[in-house]
């Protein structure tokens, strides 16, 4: 799956997509012509909303590759946290699986939220946020 052609998105950015929010569109040159992924992370976190927002998102996702949990991701969600805390910046256990996805896929991770990825070797963000 590695290459530019596919990009790992947060919450956040697939939030805003999902919600026709505007702040989707500054992201949107990423995913133009790109293959759109979620992490099972990010996939367990939209289901936090209400039933009616779960039965448009179950049909919303199947335009997405969803990343499943393996061992390989395991260990890099482990390599992570230990690489984070040694650091002194601490990385919630949500936004780790996240990063271990688009690392062990090798892509892109797209996210409104960057500092919650800094310092972790080898990712690649993308953001618009200013962040």
């Amino acid at each position: 799956m590695a290459g530019a052609a596919y990009v790992v998105l947060d919450k956040d950015v697939s939030s805003f997509l999902f919600k026709q929010d505007n702040r989707a569109e500054p992201y949107r040159p990423h995913l133009t012509g790109k293959t759109l992924c979620l992490s099972f992370q990010t996939v367990a976190e939209l289901r936090h909303w209400g039933q009616a927002r779960r039965d448009k998102l179950a049909e919303w996702l199947l335009s997405f590759v969803i990343l499943p949990y393996d061992n390989q991701i395991a260990l890099a969600w482990a390599r992570i946290r230990a690489e984070r805390r040694r650091q002194g910046r601490p990385i919630s256990a949500e936004d780790a699986w996240i990063a271990a996805c688009a690392l062990r896929h090798t892509c892109p991770l797209i996210t409104h939220n960057a500092g919650d990825y800094t310092h972790i070797a080898h990712l690649i963000v993308l953001t618009e946020a200013g962040v």
